[in-house]
């Protein structure tokens, strides 16, 4: 497949105009995806010296990108008179509906062969957690919290 990746936030934490640190299994998973033959593309607001900034914080950890901010890496101005829309199977960013998942996770969902489809993953509930849902709960709305 061919990955569009998002910089800050998914690969590293928010700290922009910084480089944050890694968020955890980043590296690793990315690493792994692009040994599975997955093209990955990073995609990022990031232009200028703070791309390139971006660009080789990766590549110091072994990642090496299809391409970086275009749909290959001979792509011109000329070549996107088309569309701005990038063309990838899937992207992964940190303001995804929902969040970013685990790295661990996302690693899961695509080599599953099925990424648009969430696994279905047990959700440890604490026991204050699980009273206060408890009250929440009104009578007559068959199990509804609100």
């Amino acid at each position: 497949m061919i990955i569009a990746i998002d910089f800050d936030g998914t690969i590293v934490e928010h700290k922009y105009p910084a480089i944050g640190k890694e968020v955890p299994g980043a590296v690793e998973t990315l690493k792994q995806l692009i040994r599975d033959g997955h093209r990955l593309i990073l995609w990022s607001v990031r232009e200028g010296k703070l791309l390139d900034e971006a660009v080789r914080w990766c590549e110091e950890r072994g990642i090496t990108f299809y391409s970086v901010n275009k749909d290959f890496a001979e792509e011109t101005e000329s070549d996107r008179h088309f569309s701005r829309k990038l063309k990838a199977d899937l992207f992964i960013d940190d303001r995804n509906l929902g969040g970013l998942p685990d790295w661990q996770v996302i690693y899961q969902m695509i080599s599953s062969g099925h990424p648009h489809h969430p696994l279905h993953v047990t959700t440890v509930i604490d026991t204050q957690q699980a009273e206060m849902m408890k009250r929440y709960k009104r009578p007559g709305r068959r199990g509804r919290l609100f």
